[in-house]
């Protein structure tokens, strides 16, 4: 993604839409048919597996095929078949190795890319914020990544599946990249975007101090949007006091948000990082999908 003066323009040549063929899979397949629709991208249906021990043997020791291999290619097959029509041809993608290595490889392949990942939100600690694998997957790219999550309803026949988008930003610099996708975005679908951003309360401790710091986030988020956007996209702006992801689930269920956008630092500690900012609760609570962008 780039800015051609003061207008974002998306460059995606694929979307990699990862599945394990759960229920949550199928509801993200649909928002990746979508998103290829829209963009002109080809749509790659893929799933990485690692062969049991039974299968490794008959693959060296006959030469052939494993029942594993083959049963996940004929699953894989019809899931590419179900999410194509006449507008686009959906190619699966079946990879040996740990997904987390595998998937974000295949993105490479055949950058610029946009992931796409189904989250289950089950397991114990972390993982019952996030599906371990999507979260690995998410840690390993540096392409953004659109994640379902459970409570995600699947997109409306007919409709735009991303009228309104909310984009929350701490506005550090590193994370302010994925504003030029939530506008981009905007521009495709027709919709509106909402900036946010939240402020610790303990700012509300200085009532004098807590306005003119308002003051100041407002005016840097109106220097986010380029002027040529505020014609198609309605953007609004908030600054707020709280926890971020208090505010966020807030405006997601009040205003019917169809896309949150977030920037995410890349820094060593990324899985800390994005679990002190609220990114996988977030993730596995969202009433809508989840795009996260690597600064």
């Amino acid at each position: 993604m780039e800015v051609q003066g003061d207008r974002p323009e998306v460059s995606i040549r694929s979307i990699v839409f990862a599945t394990d063929f759960s229920t949550c899979s199928d509801n993200a397949g649909v928002y990746a048919r979508l998103l290829a629709e829209s963009f002109s991208a080809e749509l790659l249906v893929t799933h990485a597996f690692l062969l049991t021990q039974a299968a490794m043997e008959v693959e060296q020791l006959k030469a052939r095929p494993s029942k594993q291999r083959e049963d996940l290619r004929v699953r894989l097959q019809q899931a590419a078949q179900a999410l194509s029509s006449e507008r686009l041809q959906a190619q699966p993608v079946l990879l040996d190795g740990h997904p987390n290595e595998a998937i974000p490889a295949l993105a490479e392949k055949h950058a610029p890319a946009l992931l796409v990942l189904g989250t289950h939100g089950a397991g114990r600690v972390e993982h019952e914020l996030m599906g371990s694998i999507a979260e690995k997957i998410l840690r390993s790219t540096r392409w953004p990544c659109l994640t379902v999550g459970p409570h995600t309803p699947a997109p409306k026949a007919g409709a735009q599946p991303f009228a309104r988008i909310l984009y929350a930003t701490d506005l550090n610099p590193s994370t302010t990249r994925a504003a030029l996708y939530a506008l981009a975005l905007a521009e495709q679908s027709g919709g509106s975007v909402d900036v946010l951003n939240v402020i610790p309360e303990i700012a509300l401790e200085d009532p004098e101090g807590w306005e003119e710091l308002r003051r100041q986030h407002q005016e840097n988020l109106q220097k986010l949007i380029p002027d040529q956007a505020r014609d198609f996209c309605s953007p609004h702006t908030y600054v707020e006091p709280g926890t971020a992801y208090e505010r966020i689930m807030h405006h997601l269920e009040q205003d019917a948000i169809d896309l949150l956008v977030l920037g995410i630092r890349k820094t060593p500690f990324l899985s800390l990082e994005m679990r002190t900012s609220g990114a996988f609760r977030l993730i596995a609570n969202a009433t809508c999908p989840v795009l996260t962008v690597m600064g």
